[in-house]
């Protein structure tokens, strides 16, 4: 459950008593984002929880159309609370915003270790306006399967794309008009607070301050959301950052470059959080 009982869905796996390692997806994802990289941790040795969060996926929808960073802050509070033992958070984008909100900000704060996935304070202005192009594309909904695979590749031009699409269907639902539409709920849209692309520089800023636990930020080379100039940035506030770089892959590097993304984030879980 997340914050005032909100459901949240959730895959698990692994052995409850091994390390624990959470995964946060991005704004407008899935945990299904997630699928290679669980696996791979489950082999691993690792317990794994793999949220959607609130408004995407099968969790539920804010009845006020909350969908702040405190928000996500809180639900991930109250899933951490839940814990035996401290994880490490993998949060991308959105995900990784929270994550590092969590940390930097919550007395108490339940984490041995942060993965921040293509996520910096100091965004690039372009990379979100991107972002929110891509999301509101879909704002009507797609007549078809086609439609919605012409949407992510023209957001996503350089990541090569199958002839078949069905594996899209796991991001889209299809409504009583019997178009298809993106699985999170539009309202996010009108969240003059959202966390996707984070709205928040000031507060990140601060709350990168009080990160001292062992953090890594893995960046697509071609990510035109993180910059070098905001890799800079969060050095100067996180000094223990480890920066892993993944050439060929944009912002959404696990998906990109799902196995040179896993080496990077497990040689850093396997220091700092060892698998049993």
């Amino acid at each position: 459950m997340g914050a005032g009982g909100l459901k949240l869905a959730a895959d698990e796996g692994g052995d409850p008593a091994a390390p624990t390692v959470v995964l946060l997806h991005g704004g407008g994802q899935t945990r299904k984002s997630w699928g290679g990289a669980m696996r791979d941790l489950l082999k691993r040795g690792y317990h794994v929880i793999n949220l959607d969060l609130r408004g995407h996926g099968d969790s539920a929808w804010s009845p006020e159309g909350d969908y702040s960073l405190r928000a996500y802050v809180e639900d991930l509070a109250c899933v951490l609370d839940d814990l035996n033992a401290e994880p490490a958070l993998v949060g991308a984008s959105m995900g990784g915003a929270t994550s590092l909100m969590y940390v930097g900000t919550q007395a108490g704060a339940r984490a041995r270790a942060l993965v921040l996935v293509d996520i910096v304070p100091r965004i690039n202005l372009n990379g979100a306006l991107k972002i929110m192009e891509f999301m509101n594309s879909g704002a009507l909904g797609f007549a078809s399967l086609d439609e919605a695979a012409a949407a992510v590749s023209a957001y996503n031009p350089h990541r090569p794309h199958p002839e078949d699409h069905s594996g899209l269907m796991k991001n889209l639902r299809r409504r009583d008009d019997g178009r298809l539409y993106w699985h999170w709920d539009p309202k996010m849209l009108a969240e003059q607070e959202r966390a996707e692309p984070p709205q928040f520089t000031k507060q990140l800023t601060e709350a990168a301050q009080g990160v001292r636990i062992p953090t890594l930020l893995v960046r697509g080379m071609q990510s035109d959301i993180v910059s070098e100039e905001g890799v800079t940035d969060l050095r100067r506030h996180v000094p223990q950052l480890e920066v892993w770089d993944v050439a060929g892959a944009g912002h959404m590097v696990a998906g990109d470059r799902n196995d040179a993304f896993n080496q990077g984030v497990f040689a850093f879980l396997e220091r700092h959080l060892p698998p049993v």
